[in-house]
């Protein structure tokens, strides 16, 4: 089974430069998506044997994510059935036979760090909210985590210390997440390699230096330890700020 992850940063935009060309050739059995940008009824995607599953932040051409399947799932949720945490279409989990599969767009901590002390109560929400599917029965996740776990995970590790995304506050958070039972898949599989990156700056055009940031993920339950097969980063596929990220699983 293959899962991809694309926080594609407006999913209009991105159609225009090519996202169908990658979703027909990657053939993904779960393609998920963060940052879609955009409300009900303002895009409609063909894509012929998946089920289409949105969900909408509240204010409008902002944050939020999709999955599409094609494996009908047993049950659908959207949002963490917290009220201040689910205006933002952030989460989408879908429940299978064996395991569920989270889609996220964690919240930025933004500039200057004025939205740090939401993104804490969101990560001890959230990785409450993993825990407890974990109980029931293994959970595979994925998304845009808006952290470089490790001073590998990005370029420039010194002069980004206190910057949103690479603050101590949220590397612990990260930190605790996988003690909670958890594996960051490509760091299981690639435990030292450098330079593999998610997120480049439109800014500074990073891209074209390889100045990034690894901040998109899959995350998956200790449990399904021996059933991952790989984890891929494809970092030639343009469109968005980010690329995409897949999983091997058995």
């Amino acid at each position: 089974m293959k899962l991809v992850s694309w926080n594609v940063n407006g999913i209009r935009a991105c159609v225009r430069k090519g996202f169908l060309d990658y979703f027909n050739e990657v053939d993904a059995d779960m393609f998920c998506l963060q940052e879609t940008k955009l409300q009900e009824g303002q895009i409609e995607l063909d894509l012929e044997g998946y089920y289409q599953y949105w969900n909408y932040a509240e204010k409008k051409g902002y944050s939020g994510t999709a999955i599409f399947t094609k494996k009908e799932p047993i049950s659908v949720k959207y949002g963490l059935g917290i009220e201040e945490h689910d205006k933002e279409g952030r989460v989408i989990t879908l429940e299978y036979e064996d395991f569920y599969l989270v889609n996220v767009y964690t919240p930025n901590s933004q500039r200057e760090l004025k939205r740090l002390d939401y993104r804490m109560k969101w990560e001890d929400d959230f990785r409450n909210y993993l825990v407890e599917l974990d109980n029931n029965k293994p959970v595979i996740l994925c998304g845009d985590l808006n952290v470089a776990h490790k001073e590998i995970d990005l370029k420039n590790p010194s002069t980004n210390r206190r910057n949103a995304g690479f603050t101590d506050e949220e590397r612990d958070k990260m930190t605790k997440l996988l003690e909670s039972g958890f594996i960051d898949s490509f760091r299981y599989f690639y435990p030292d390699k450098e330079d593999a990156y998610t997120w480049w700056s439109y800014i500074t055009r990073a891209r074209e230096r390889n100045a990034g940031w690894r901040i998109d993920y899959f995350v998956v339950s200790e449990k399904l330890e021996e059933r991952m097969v790989d984890a891929e980063i494809h970092s030639e596929i343009m469109g968005s700020d980010h690329c995409p990220v897949a999983l091997k699983i058995k």
